[in-house]
């Protein structure tokens, strides 16, 4: 053990790089602009993530945020199928694969054959997953797409409608993954019973997980409430940390199931796919502390110590508020919001839903307050509802970035069609400087 302390102090120290180098050499660090934009790498047809105008002298001007999909507008693809009382999961999938919305006949047989692709292959589940089950379920999801290789005669196979059948096998297969992973997990680390339900062909996607995990104990409102979630989480540009994972693997010509299984190690990051569970355990020690919900003081008050590092985990982050694109407004938490509510009513959590809406409504005030300045705008994003919902339709939360994952499948798999199709077919490789200085090496007897 202090071999291995004394290496990695060494390896760590030997990473320093001095802050001022990065201005020195103008790198975009984390591939963001001086203004935190990001850097423009590539091009697509895919998502477009609007969260502010810039004015002639390219000075960030502040808007509500908007999300498309192949040129459609996220709240006008919601209120639509919800307006028809059908769920949206497999018609965004649809639009996000084929660039066109599916009329009555197509979306059906869509949905029909992604029903018919939910089974997992013969000794799959017993094989890949119950017996070698794992205590991260995103961990275990992974090592099963890699799995599903060795199940496709025509893995290597890069011919577009061979990406799409992968694709649509992938869009059926994550739900049924997770479901049975939790259960292995929960049955091998938490001693509770081993339950394996089998994928309805008559039911939605939203509706197929719910089932899996409660049996028929659901309502149409949860159901509706984690298909719209689905379909928010779906796509969101080419730029987020784990589609341009999926763009760069995949630009190396390799198959599908190693780029989305990359994309996954990805999202299994804090920093990307974990976020609504840190608003989650916020807001728990936020209802601990406060003592009067209603109090828009009271609540400012806690805000401003959290902010201080004197309270919650002492980061200083008001979880969930803010994001790197967003200024005013982002849709995905305006459209969850307003089901949310819903949800929190027939749950009898409306006085936790009011809570919510009063620190959305205040965190951005007491922030701009602690800065002295509102040269940033912030604004809540969808994992400050997201959380709140999951909790509300009493899902795990070993289940929460998983769920992510079930969304956000459809998106990687578009972006990786692009790809490998109809992008410049040169592998994606951004330079590095290197600033260690140059040592001349010393005979080992003389170290």
């Amino acid at each position: 053990m202090v071999f291995l302390n004394e290496i990695a102090k060494s390896a760590v120290q030997s990473c320093e790089i001095d802050k001022d180098l990065y201005v020195k050499y103008n790198v975009k660090r984390g591939l963001r602009n001086a203004d935190f934009s990001g850097v423009l790498v590539g091009l697509t047809n895919i998502g477009d993530v609007v969260g502010y105008n810039k004015d002639d002298e390219g000075n960030i001007i502040p808007d509500h945020g908007q999300l498309f999909y192949r040129g459609v507008e996220l709240k006008d693809l919601c209120r639509g199928f919800q307006s028809e009382g059908r769920h949206g999961f497999e018609e965004a999938a649809y639009l996000l694969l084929s660039g066109k919305l599916p009329d009555k006949t197509h979306l059906e047989i869509f949905s029909k054959q992604l029903a018919e692709e939910r089974e997992l292959p013969d000794f799959f589940s017993k094989n890949m997953i119950l017996s070698l089950r794992g205590r991260c379920v995103m961990n275990m999801l992974a090592r099963s797409v890699l799995g599903l290789y060795t199940a496709d005669d025509e893995a290597e196979n890069y011919a577009p409608e061979n990406l799409l059948k992968q694709s649509m096998s992938l869009i059926a297969k994550f739900p049924v993954i997770v479901a049975y992973a939790y259960f292995g997990m929960r049955h091998s680390y938490q001693r509770k019973s081993l339950i394996i339900r089998h994928p309805q062909p008559e039911l939605s996607a939203a509706e197929n997980f719910l089932y899996m995990l409660k049996g028929k104990n659901y309502t149409r409102l949860e159901a509706d409430l984690l298909d719209l979630s689905l379909v928010l989480h779906a796509e969101h540009g080419g730029g987020n940390n784990s589609s341009f994972t999926t763009r760069v693997v995949s630009s190396a010509q390799t198959d599908t199931y190693s780029a989305i299984a990359a994309a996954l190690g990805s999202l299994k990051g804090g920093l990307h796919g974990g976020a609504n569970l840190k608003v989650i355990n916020m807001m728990n020690n936020i209802k601990q502390n406060v003592k009067n919900w209603e109090d828009e003081d009271e609540v400012a008050a806690y805000l401003e110590k959290i902010l201080h590092k004197k309270a919650n985990d002492g980061t200083g982050k008001i979880y969930g508020i803010g994001h790197a694109i967003y200024t005013l407004s982002d849709p995905r938490a305006v459209l969850l919001k307003e089901k949310a509510k819903d949800l929190a009513k027939e749950k009898n959590r409306l006085d936790e839903f009011n809570l919510y809406a009063m620190i959305e409504r205040l965190a951005p005030e007491v922030f701009y307050k602690f800065k002295g300045t509102n040269s940033k705008v912030v604004c809540a994003n969808v994992d400050f509802y997201s959380g709140f919902v999951y909790q509300s339709l009493e899902i795990p939360e070993e289940l929460y970035t998983p769920i992510f994952a079930v969304a956000r499948i459809a998106g990687w798999c578009a972006h990786r069609i692009e790809e490998v199709t109809c992008s410049s077919r040169r592998i994606i490789r951004p330079a590095y400087k290197a600033v260690y200085p140059r040592l001349e090496y010393t005979p080992i007897d003389k170290r």
